[in-house]
Parts: C-alpha cells; structure tokens; sequence
C-alpha cells in the first residue's frame, strides 16, 4: 500500500526544494487551487489542461504537478469557459493542483534543463541566466550540425527544426527549454556553437544565420516533459506516494 502525506508537509518539501521565492515569475508558484488534505496518488504533468485532469481523475489522484499550471500575468480574470471548466473539475474531486514555473526550470537536478541535458548527453559547464535558467555545457565529442539534430530526435521522439549557423561543428551547447528563443543572442555571447529551446519566432532564423549559431527549435512541450516527470518522482520517493506521469500530446 503507498503511504500518504499531509499536504502542507509535501508543499514545504517542494518550496524549500526549489525556492520559488527566488524568483520574479509570470504566475504563482506552488499550490494553485486546494483540494484535500491527505496526498497519495500523485500525476504530473507539462500542462494542467483538461485533459490532464480527466486523467487524473481516473486514477483517483490526489494532486496534479505540473510546469505550466494558471493565473497566468495578464490572463482574463473571469472565472468562464475553459477556466471554470477546469477549476470545476478540479474542485468537484477535491484534487490539488500544484505548479512550479521558473524554479522548475531552474533546478540543477530535477529541473527541465538539466532533465533535457541529460538526456542529450551534454556535459553542464554553468548556467545561461543568473538565476539558472538555461544551462551551457558541451558534448563529449564534435558532431555535425545534421548529426546533433538527429541525436536530438533519437532522444526526444521528435524531429527538431534546425536553422545551420554555417559549417562549423557542434562542441559547445547552450540550451532553455520552452519557448526561449529570445535568448539566442545571450547563448551567442557565450561564444557557443549551437542554441537548443523548445520555440522558435520568424527572426530567429535570422538571427541564428547571422550570428552563426546552430539553432535546434526541439518543441516546448517535448523539451518540458522530463522536469515535471523527475519533480512527482522525487515527492513519491521522498514520501513513499504513487505516482504517475501522464503525457498529453502536444505538437507545439
């Protein structure tokens, strides 16, 4: 039988774990919408989407983890549509949700960057940002620009979109999941020789063309998939919960 844990107990576990209050963020960090009391099934997720939560209903969990959860700055307030069939849902089965935005990205070990550096074998050298987010490193030996695409592939299960900054090789890395292609000119800087993120906007073709760049566009939700996964594992390890990691497809 999987123990169970009080919800404030498991909420203090993931603050002091990731410290959100490091960060100035688009949206609230931690618990955005209170169920009950005692958790233990736990679901995570990259996106807290309807569907999402059907899942979790089905599986009669407790909370649903997640990267990219609501009340998002600028957002409509109104509780309508979309937004109140969700919140109801949620509500209705007194199912927490819980979501970490930028200190999920951050996080050196369980995060999404270090999640997708991982898996791309590359070997971490120092942060992007000051606050962590977006990580550069290299990998253990030189490729071609078309042999990285497909490794990213290989790893990911998706074809990334590569924009070729020139025929040079690919040793040094920069990378930030999800949609950071705003941070190619700072990756350039660092004098790296290729740029992976999850989007791509209409200039950054240009803009990695002319700066010589390699740029990998590898989807924002495939490159978000891996810190919210690592996240549910170490609260059911750490708690002895059951926990399930449900991907909702997405091609964005």
């Amino acid at each position: 039988m999987p123990a169970s844990v009080d919800r404030e107990t498991l909420l203090q576990a993931l603050d002091q774990e990731l410290e959100p209050g490091r960060f100035q963020d688009y949206c609230p960090n931690g618990l955005q919408v209170e169920g009950c009391s005692r958790i233990t099934r736990l679901v995570s997720g990259v996106t807290a989407s309807h569907a999402l939560i059907t899942a979790a209903i089905e599986l009669d969990a407790d909370l649903v983890l997640v990267h990219h959860g609501y009340f998002w700055r600028g957002e409509p307030q109104p509780i309508t549509g979309m937004k109140r069939q969700r919140l109801q849902a949620l509500l209705q089965h007194q199912i927490n949700l819980v979501a970490y935005h930028l200190p999920l990205d951050a996080h050196p070990r369980l995060g999404n960057n270090a999640q997708l550096g991982q898996r791309l074998g590359l070997i971490v050298e120092g942060a992007l940002r000051e606050d962590g987010v977006g990580l550069v490193g290299r990998l253990p030996e030189a490729c071609g620009g078309r042999e990285f695409a497909n490794a990213i592939a290989s790893a990911l299960g998706r074809e990334p979109l590569w924009i070729s900054g020139g025929a040079h090789p690919v040793r040094r890395v920069a990378w930030c999941t999800g949609g950071a292609q705003s941070m190619l000119a700072a990756a350039a800087a660092l004098g790296v020789d290729a740029f992976i993120s999850g989007e791509i906007s209409e200039q950054t073709t240009h803009e990695a063309r002319e700066m010589g760049v390699h740029y990998f566009a590898a989807g924002h939700h495939a490159t978000e998939r891996y810190g919210p996964q690592a996240l549910g594992e170490w609260c059911a390890e750490r708690f002895g919960l059951e926990h399930r990691f449900i991907d909702i497809p997405n091609p964005a």
